[in-house]
C-alpha cells in the first residue's frame, strides 16, 4: 500500500531528517537514498523497517547534517604556498611590486579545506537517527492504515457480489439436470415420430443421470463458499495476511472455472462471468495488501 511519512530531529551537533515512502510490490524492498557515509547503516535500517512493513518498494531519504566545528575547517598550507609563489613569479615576471596577502589566497579552490561529513562516526550516530525512522514509519502507518481501511471494505463488497451470485448459482444448479431431460424428452419424441423408434425409459434415466454427474458441481460451490468465507475471516486478522489472501483468491478464481465449465448452463454462465470479475478485483488489490 502505498503512504507517505516523515520526522525531524535537531540537536545542538547535527540535524537528522527522515523522509519515507511506500508503493505497491509484492515483495519487500528498500530503496536508501543516505547523506554520505551512512550508507554502513543499511542493513539496521532495512531490519527496523521490516518490523512494520512487510510488502511493498520503501523509498528512505535520510539526511545527517552535522553543526560546523573549528577543526572541520584546514588551511592546505602547501597548496596555498603553491599559489603564493607563482603569484609572486608572475608579479616578478611582469615587473609589478605587490606582496601577496593571505586574503587574496584564500578563496582559491583547495586552500581552505572543509571536513564535515567525515566526522560522522554511523555506528555512534545510530541510537540518534533510529528514534527519528520509528516517528517517520508510525506517520506512514497511520497512511496505510487509512487505505488499508478502505480497501477492506472494498474487498468485502466483491466478496458480497461473488456470494449474491454463488447462491444463485446453488439456486439455479438442481434445475440444470431436469432442463435437460425435457429437451432430451422432447428431442425423442421428433425422432420416434419421424423414425417409428421406440426409446426406452431407462435409456433416458440413464443419459439424464450420467448429464447430471457430468455437471454436477455441488463440491465446487462448496469449495468456493468455504474459500470466501475464509477470505473475510483473513481480512480481520491482526497479523500479515496479504499471501493468504493472494492464494485464497487463486482458489476461488479456480473453482469458478471449474463452475463455468462444467454447469453447461447459460444462466450459471452469466453468473460466473460476474464472480470472475469480482475476484480480478480482488487480486489485483489483495498483491499490495501485507
Amino acid at each position: 500500500m502505498t503512504g507517505y511519512g516523515d520526522a525531524h530531529h535537531k540537536e545542538q551537533d547535527a540535524a537528522i531528517s527522515v523522509e519515507l515512502r511506500t508503493v505497491n510490490n509484492r515483495y519487500f524492498k528498500l530503496v536508501l537514498r543516505a547523506s554520505e557515509g551512512l550508507g554502513a547503516l543499511e542493513n539496521e535500517i532495512e531490519s527496523l523497517v521490516r518490523q512494520q512493513v512487510k510488502r511493498g518498494t520503501v523509498q528512505m531519504n535520510l539526511h545527517v547534517t552535522r553543526q560546523p566545528k573549528p577543526d572541520d575547517y584546514r588551511i592546505n598550507q602547501v597548496a596555498l604556498e603553491s599559489y603564493r609563489q607563482q603569484l609572486l613569479g608572475l608579479c616578478a615576471q611582469w615587473g609589478v611590486q605587490r606582496d601577496v596577502a593571505p586574503q587574496d589566497l584564500l578563496e582559491l579552490p583547495g586552500v581552505v579545506e572543509e571536513d564535515r561529513m567525515a566526522a560522522i562516526d554511523p555506528a555512534e550516530i545510530w541510537p540518534r537517527i533510529e528514534p527519528v525512522i520509528l516517528q517517520a514509519l508510525e506517520k506512514l502507518q497511520r497512511m496505510r492504515q487509512v487505505e488499508g481501511d478502505a480497501m477492506a471494505a472494498s474487498l468485502r463488497e466483491n466478496c458480497e457480489t461473488i456470494a449474491a451470485n454463488l447462491t444463485q448459482i446453488e439456486s439455479r444448479a438442481p434445475l440444470v439436470a431436469e432442463g435437460y431431460r425435457g429437451r432430451l424428452e422432447e428431442r425423442l419424441r421428433k425422432i420416434t415420430a419421424e423414425h417409428g423408434v421406440a426409446v426406452e425409459t431407462a435409456d433416458i434415466l440413464r443419459e439424464v443421470s450420467l448429464f447430471a454427474e457430468r455437471t454436477d458441481i455441488s463440491e465446487e460451490t462448496v469449495r468456493l463458499r468455504s474459500h470466501l468465507d475464509q477470505f473475510l475471516r483473513t481480512i480481520d486478522m491482526k497479523e500479515s495476511s496479504g499471501r493468504k489472501l493472494d492464494f485464497l483468491t487463486q482458489e476461488m478464481f479456480r473453482e469458478t472455472n471449474t463452475i463455468g465449465a462444467k454447469a453447461n448452463d447459460v444462466e450459471i454462465a452469466q453468473r460466473v462471468i460476474e464472480i470472475k470479475a469480482a475476484i480480478e478485483k480482488m487480486r489485483e488489490m489483495v498483491q499490495n495488501v501485507e
